[in-house]
């Protein structure tokens, strides 16, 4: 029902973009974070522009990290002269240092130890040091303290961090036809697998679970209510409760371990898009099958030169279900699949987000977007023949 009054629509729509913006906002800071240095994640206040800086140091301009927070008292830099410490840099208190000499702690007791003072730091500097490339991340970093004026900041979006996440995910061999063996990022073979398993999935659904719902809306057999009883009761059991029996069946089968149980089961037919279908054939009237079988059509012709094509926006539907179902599937994937080589993209995603120890957050987010854009890709191109299949599907029967 329309709300009558302008107060009414304009609560409507408050309330349909606050709730819009609610929906929005996790994928809006994913997308961000994929975009930001990884010092540069987890700021407090939270930094929504990333800003790539860069100084002087050791007389060398390059691409520094700066501290979020700048200095509040003095401070001394020095370099040691003496003890374990010689020849390092160090940042200390105006009141450690006199006559040359350091204060250091040395095995829970203080010692006073020969030091050079390179220069004093006031409040308001920034504590910088070099960005080191991936590959040299275990290596020393040149570091400084350095007043604003000093450090160059400018807006910048890292797109590099995706590559990064890329190549950070590993590689493996693999045949390619005409190609032969080559060696291929292991998220491009994640990908493959993904696609293998909603594309067979989406298939072998559509045409089995077309099929059923056919013969349950529109040729009359004794037992049918009672089989879409029974087809509809399939939908309340979890797929948790099903889990042992299903692992035990397919390791008798010699199927674990392959991408076999994630797209076979789905191909037989789902008790949902059988259901939906079902609901949609028969808002279809029954005049168009009967003037088809006067003519001479046969059942199958009617169903697939009559039904099918009137159907296009449910059974466009149920293939987008499926898809957005199969590929952000993990349980299923996680029961059954053994080897790297099989991982689909949710599991990959996670076994990488396991192998960084530490969270890599900016990788991370590069990677989950990644797995994240054809989802959004697939639904901004097919949205009015899913609202259309959505608004035309009935509900008599």
């Amino acid at each position: 029902m329309e709300p009558r009054t302008i107060y009414g629509r304009v609560l409507t729509y408050i309330l349909l973009i606050v709730g819009s913006c609610a929906f929005v906002f996790p994928f809006v800071w994913m997308l961000g974070t994929s975009l930001k240095p990884i010092e540069q994640t987890n700021t407090m206040p939270p930094r929504w522009v990333p800003y790539d800086y860069k100084a002087t140091l050791n007389g060398r301009y390059q691409p520094v990290i700066r501290d979020n927070n700048p200095l509040t008292a003095p401070v001394l830099v020095v370099r040691m002269t003496e003890g374990p410490q010689a020849g390092i840099k160090r940042v200390i208190g105006v009141d450690e240092y006199k006559d040359g000499k350091a204060r250091t702690v040395i095995a829970g007791s203080t010692e006073w130890l020969g030091a050079t003072l390179l220069y004093r730091a006031e409040p308001g500097w920034y504590y910088v040091k070099e960005r080191k490339e991936t590959e040299q991340i275990d290596a020393p970093a040149e570091w400084d303290l350095l007043p604003p004026e000093k450090i160059d900041g400018r807006a910048r979006l890292f797109w590099e961090n995706y590559p990064n996440a890329i190549r950070k995910m590993g590689t493996t061999r693999v045949w390619i036809p005409f190609l032969g063996e080559r060696t291929i990022p292991l998220f491009f073979l994640y990908l493959r697998n993904s696609l293998i398993v909603c594309t067979l999935g989406v298939i072998g659904t559509v045409i089995s679970s077309a099929l059923a719902a056919y013969s349950l809306a529109k040729i009359p057999w004794r037992g049918r209510g009672v089989l879409f009883a029974v087809t509809l009761a399939t939908m309340m059991v979890p797929f948790p409760v099903l889990m042992v029996p299903m692992y035990a069946l397919f390791k008798t089968f010699g199927w674990v371990g392959t991408l076999l149980p994630l797209w076979v089961p789905p191909a037989l037919g789902t008790g949902f898009n059988i259901f939906l279908l079902r609901q949609f054939f028969l808002t279809i009237p029954r005049d168009l099958s009967e003037a088809a079988r006067i003519d001479g059509c046969s059942e199958f012709g009617i169903f697939w030169r009559i039904i099918l094509p009137l159907s296009r926006p449910a059974l466009a539907v149920v293939a987008l279900f499926h898809f957005l179902y199969a590929w952000n599937d993990f349980l299923g994937p996680l029961l059954y699949l053994t080897r790297r080589e099989t991982f689909t993209l949710s599991l990959g995603l996670q076994a990488y987000q396991s192998q960084q120890g530490g969270v890599d957050w900016s990788s991370l987010m590069a990677a989950s977007t990644l797995v994240c854009v054809p989802i959004i890709v697939l639904f901004f191109f097919t949205q009015k023949t899913f609202i259309r299949g959505i608004a035309t599907t009935g509900i008599k029967g």
